[in-house]
Parts: C-alpha cells; structure tokens; sequence
C-alpha cells in the first residue's frame, strides 16, 4: 500500500517565538527539523518535505545565528527554506517625540499560504502539517480542505489557536514531546559538503544548552 505524502510548512517566527517564550525551550534552537518531523510520521506515512518560512534578521549576531541554523538543516535535502523580507519602520514617540525605528517581518504569511495551496492543488501530498498558532492560515487551511488534502495543526511551545484547533483534522502540541527535541539536536559540529566547511553551534545556543 502507498504511503501518504506529508508535507510539514513551519512558520518559523512563530516556531521561533515559541522556543524563546521560555528559558528551558532556549536549549532547542539548534533542532535538526527533518528529523524531529520524521519523528511524528506513522508507518502509513512519508515525509516529503519540511517547508520552513522565515526571513534575514538585520541584526548581526542575531543574523549569524540565525544563518548557522539555515546551513545546518540544508545539508538535508528535504528542508526547504523560503524566506520573506524584514521592512524598517520609524514612528514618533507620542510622549517624548523622539523617532523611534523597528522592523517589521513581511510576506511570510503570505508564502506558506500560497505553498499550502498550492502543493494541495499540484497534488504534491495528502496530508499538510501546519507548525503555527497563527490563524491567518485559515483560508489556506480551508481551500487545502476543499483539495481533498487533510491538514493538520501543530503547535509551538507555549503558542496556541482555538480557531486551527477546530478546523484541523488534527492537532499537535508540540509542548509534550520535549523528548523528540531532545534527540532531534545538531550535532555541535556539522561539515557543510558543498563549502567543505566544519559549521559549528553558535556559542550563546549551546550555552543554553549547558544550563
């Protein structure tokens, strides 16, 4: 009997977020996502592709991190990354006046939801697995629905929609598998075959790691 085709969309801001809301998640940023999604799949299933969305962050130790991350789980070629756009934006303080700049992450939502419908419509697998609380993804969900496609929800650490919760077929949180993290880390060191490159964690990650 064929197996069905998983295709896991993970919204890393969201995934991101998740691990960082609090100090005992921290230890996970370095997470080989591949496997850690191979972890949930059943007998009847494969995973064709984990499909991770995110966008270059302008800070510079944050980007180098951030980098590290992209490189190490690359190395296995169903990780896909999609990557939207950071815009600055100034606004003034309404009390002191002063011009304050942040930065803002665009077209992300946009992007998983266009992957969702489209490898639906392409009929590039059964099952969607969505890794978000964000319920900008109901259309999506929906129209991947009305495919024939079953789409799961998955939820960050700490992160939670009552809205995805009702209408996935299935949902996940992922706050009670910390065992599957804690197998699925990097190794400290990754050799990069295309660059012949030793990768190494980024010290403040495995910092966490130590406690």
């Amino acid at each position: 009997m064929e197996k069905q085709r998983v295709i896991v969309y993970v919204d890393g801001f969201n995934f991101y977020y998740g691990l960082r809301s609090e100090r005992r998640w921290k230890k996970y940023y370095w997470l080989d996502l591949v496997r850690f999604f191979d972890m949930f799949m059943k007998e009847n299933q494969k995973l064709v592709a984990v499909k991770y969305f995110s966008a270059r962050t302008f800070d510079l130790e944050k980007s180098r991190n951030q980098n590290a991350f992209f490189q190490a789980n690359r190395e296995n070629p169903r990780f896909h990354l999609i990557l939207g756009k950071y815009l600055k934006k100034s606004f003034e303080c309404y009390n002191c006046h002063r011009i304050i700049h942040t930065y803002e992450e665009k077209e992300s939502d946009v992007r998983i939801a266009t992957q969702i419908v489209a490898d639906a419509y392409q009929n590039n697998c059964d099952i969607a697995i969505v890794v978000s609380a964000d319920s900008d993804m109901i259309p999506a969900i929906e129209l991947a629905k009305e495919a024939g496609k079953q789409v799961y929800a998955y939820f960050p650490p700490n992160q939670q929609s009552s809205n995805l919760r009702t209408l996935c077929a299935r949902t996940i949180d992922l706050v009670r598998y910390e065992n599957r993290f804690k197998l699925c880390l990097l190794p400290d060191v990754i050799h990069l075959k295309a660059s012949n490159f030793d990768l190494r964690i980024p010290e403040k990650w495995k910092r966490h790691q130590q406690g």
